[in-house]
C-alpha cells in the first residue's frame, strides 16, 4: 500500500534521550521521580513504535483514499479516525498530559514529543485531532475558572469531546487584529452572544466526538479595535447546560477545504451565531471593564506558540519518514554498475554515488532538525519544574527564541528534501503507489499553518533579536560561541583527530567542523551589524526583505551547534566500542551526518551574510507592472 511508517528503529531518539541530553537532570523533578529514569526510555518508546505501526498507520492509508466530505450539513471522516482518537485519548497519549494534578502520571515534554513523532509521520492527517484538542484544553486549564475546568477538561482529555482554535476569517488572517467576528454581553457577566465567520478551521468539524470546543477569537462590542481588543472564547458546538445536558449552540459547518494532502483532515469553514442564538464563555478580562482591552491575542499565543512547535515536528516527522522509505528502496533497487567497474555486475542504487549524497543530506538535515527540536523540549520541562528560577528563565528563554526556527526551518525545508527522496526513486517516486508521493502532499501545509514562515521570520528579527533589550539573544549567541571556544581545540577533539588509525581508517575528526562553526559564528554577528545599519539608516524595507533568509541562516547555526555536540559525544563513543562493536556503525554515521551539515549546509550563514551585506534591492526596485510580463 502507498501509506508506510518506516521507523525500523529508535536508535537515534535514545541516543538523543539516554546519551546526549542530561535527562537524568528532569527525571529527578518531583514530577516525574517517582515514575521515570533513563532506564524506562526505552520501555515507553518501543511499545509505541509498534503502536504507531500497527494501530496509526492503517489509518493513514483510509484518511488518504477516504478523504472528507461534507454531505447534507454533516462531515463524513475516514471511519478509522474516531475509534483510533478515543483509544489514543482515554490511553494517554494524547490531551491526558495536560492534567496537573499531583497524582496524574504524565510523560515529561521530551517523551512524549518523541512519541508525537512517531505518531505524526504514521498519519500526518490524523494528529492535527489530537493535537488542537490538547492547545484548546490547556487554554482552559490555564485560563478558565475552575467551574469550567470541570465541565470541558475530562471529556476532552478521554476522547469524548475535541478542540480547535478559530483564528481566521474570510477578510483576516494573519492580520488577526481585523476580525470582524463580535461578541455581545448577556445578563450573565461571563457569557456572551458570538457572531461571525471563520475559515481554514483544522478539525472544525467530525463525526466521532459528542461534542467540540472551539476556542473562539472575537471583538466584545465597544473594545477597542485591533489586537489589544481581542477576547478569547470558549464556544462548544453544543452548549453545555448546568446538568450537563447538551443543545444546539447555532454552530454550522458551511463547507469543508479539498486540499492537496492531508485529506483525512478535516478543515472546515464555520458559522457562529447565523440565528443569533450561539453562546460563548469568556476567559479573562471582560474588556468593558478593562478600558476596552481584551486578553485574548496574548492567550492564544500559548496555544499558538505550543502548536507552532508541533507543527515543525510534524514536518521533521515526516522528512524522516520520508528518508527511511528512500533508505530501504535504495538498499532493494537494483539498477546499473558501478562508475569504477562499469563491467561489474549491477548493484543495489544505495551504491551509487548521487544516491548516497541524497541520502546523507536526508540523514544529516533531519538529525540536525531532531537534534535543535528535542533541546527545546528539554527545556520546556525545565521550565515548568526544575526548582532552580534562574534555569527556569534561561529555559523560558531557549523555548521563546528557538519557537520560530523549529517552526520554519523543519517546514522550509521538508518540501525540497522530501523532494530528493522522492527522486531516489526514479520515476516510482511520482507515482502515488509509493510513499513518498502521499508524505510530500502531506507536509507542504506546515510552512503556511500557524503563521507562514515569513511571520516566523519577522518575529525573529522583529521580537526575538530584542527580548529583555536584546539579552537574551545574545545569551543564546554567547551560548554557542563559548561551546565553540571550549571545544576548538580540546583535548577530546585532538584525541578524535589522533585516532583515525584506531577507527578502521575513517576519519572522526572535529576539528574542520568547529573552525566552520566558529567563521559561521563571525558571519551572523555580520548579519546582524549589516541590518541594524539598514535600519539606522531608515532603510526599513530591508528587514522584511532579508528575513526569511535571516531565520534560515540562524537556523543553520544553531542546527549545526547541536549535532556537532551530538558528533562529539558519537566520535568518544565509537573510540570506545571500537570497529567491531554492533554500534559502532551508528556512532560513526552521527559523525558523518555532522560533518556533511557542517561541511555542505553551515556555510550559507556566510554566504547570507555576503547577500545581506551588499543590500540587493531588485526585489523591491522593480515595478509592479513588470510583474505583468
Amino acid at each position: 500500500m502507498a501509506a508506510n511508517f518506516a521507523y525500523g528503529n529508535l536508535r537515534d531518539m535514545k541516543f538523543i534521550a539516554k546519551e546526549w541530553l542530561p535527562t537524568e537532570e528532569i527525571f529527578s523533578y518531583e514530577r516525574y521521580k517517582d515514575y521515570y529514569s533513563k532506564e524506562d526510555v526505552d520501555s515507553v518508546l518501543d511499545p509505541c513504535l509498534k503502536m504507531a505501526k500497527e494501530l496509526i498507520e492503517p489509518t493513514n492509508e483510509d484518511g488518504d483514499k477516504n478523504p472528507v466530505k461534507f454531505e447534507n450539513g454533516k462531515v463524513i471522516l475516514p471511519k478509522s479516525f474516531g475509534p483510533l482518537f478515543k483509544k489514543l485519548q482515554s490511553e494517554g497519549w494524547g490531551t491526558s498530559n495536560v492534567d496537573e494534578s499531583e497524582e496524574a502520571m504524565v510523560l515529561p515534554h521530551l517523551l512524549q514529543a518523541m512519541v508525537w513523532e512517531m505518531f505524526w509521520a504514521a498519519n500526518p492527517a490524523f494528529m492535527p485531532y489530537i493535537a488542537l484538542t490538547t492547545g484548546a484544553a490547556r487554554l482552559i486549564q490555564k485560563f478558565a475558572d475552575e467551574d469550567l475546568k470541570k465541565i470541558f477538561l475530562p471529556k476532552m482529555m478521554d476522547g469524548t469531546w475535541a478542540g480547535t482554535m478559530c483564528l481566521t476569517e474570510p477578510t483576516a488572517g494573519s492580520d488577526v487584529g481585523d476580525i470582524l467576528s463580535k461578541a455581545y454581553p448577556t445578563d450573565d457577566p461571563r457569557i456572551f452572544k458570538i457572531k461571525g465567520n471563520k475559515i481554514f478551521i483544522t478539525g472544525g468539524d467530525n463525526d466521532f466526538t459528542e461534542n467540540i470546543v472551539h476556542m473562539v477569537l472575537a471583538r466584545v462590542e465597544g473594545a477597542v479595535p485591533g489586537t489589544k481588543g481581542i477576547s478569547l472564547f470558549i464556544v462548544p458546538k453544543y452548549w453545555v447546560n448546568p446538568d450537563g445536558s447538551l443543545e444546539d449552540n447555532d454552530v454550522q459547518t458551511t463547507g469543508v477545504e479539498h486540499k492537496m494532502g492531508q485529506h483525512g483532515s478535516c478543515t472546515a469553514a464555520l458559522s457562529f451565531g447565523e440565528n443569533g442564538n450561539c453562546r460563548g464563555w469568556l476567559i479573562g478580562a471582560n474588556p468593558l471593564n478593562n478600558n476596552g482591552l481584551g486578553e485574548g491575542m496574548a492567550q492564544m499565543f500559548q496555544m499558538m506558540n505550543e502548536a507552532r512547535l508541533e507543527t515543525g515536528h510534524a514536518a521533521l516527522a515526516c522528512i524522516a519518514n520520508a528518508f527511511y522509505n528512500a533508505r530501504d528502496y535504495c538498499k532493494e533497487r537494483v539498477q546499473g554498475r558501478p562508475i569504477t567497474n562499469p563491467k561489474g555486475d549491477r548493484v543495489t542504487i544505495i551504491n551509487h554515488e548521487d544516491i548516497r549524497r541524497a541520502l546523507l543530506m536526508g540523514k544529516a538535515h533531519m538529525e540536525a532538525m531532531r537534534a535543535m527540536m528535542y533541546r527545546t523540549y528539554f527545556a520546556l520541562d525545565v521550565k515548568h519544574h526544575d526548582p532552580d528560577p534562574e534555569k527556569r528563565e534561561r529555559a523560558s528563554e531557549l523555548i521563546e527564541i528557538t519557537t520560530p526556527l523549529l517552526k520554519a526551518y523543519p517546514s522550509d525545508e521538508a518540501w525540497w528534501l522530501i523532494g530528493e527522496a522522492i527522486q531516489c526513486y526514479g520515476g516510482y517516486g511520482y507515482c502515488e503507489e509509493y510513499p513518498v508521493a502521499q508524505i510530500a502532499r502531506d507536509v507542504k501545509i506546515y510552512s503556511i499553518w500557524e503563521g507562514t514562515n515569513y511571520i516566523q521570520s519577522m518575529d525573529l528579527v522583529g521580537r526575538k533579536w530584542m527580548l529583555k533589550k536584546g539579552q537574551a539573544f545574545a545569551r543564546f549567541m554567547q551560548e554557542m560561541r563559548d561551546f565553540y571556544e571550549a571545544n576548538k581545540e580540546s583535548q577530546v577533539v585532538k584525541e578524535i583527530a589522533a585516532a583515525k588509525e584506531n577507527n578502521g581508517g575513517i576519519d572522526l575528526s572535529l576539528d574542520r567542523e568547529f573552525a566552520i562553526l566558529g567563521k559561521a559564528l563571525d558571519a551572523y554577528g555580520r548579519i546582524q551589524a549589516a541590518i541594524g545599519k539598514y535600519v539606522g539608516e531608515g532603510k526599513i524595507s530591508m528587514l522584511p526583505l532579508y528575513a526569511r533568509r535571516i531565520l534560515t541562516a540562524t537556523s543553520q547555526l544553531y542546527a549545526g551547534r547541536c549535532i556537532l555536540d551530538q558528533a562529539l559525544v558519537a566520535a568518544k563513543k565509537a573510540m570506545e566500542v571500537g570497529p567491531e562493536h554492533y554500534d559502532y556503525s551508528f556512532y560513526v554515521g552521527k559523525v558523518m551526518s555532522a560533518k556533511y551539515y557542517l561541511r555542505n549546509v553551515v556555510p550559507n550563514v556566510w554566504l547570507t551574510a555576503e547577500i545581506i551585506e551588499e543590500g540587493d534591492t531588485s526585489a523591491l526596485d522593480i515595478p509592479l507592472q513588470a510583474f505583468e510580463y
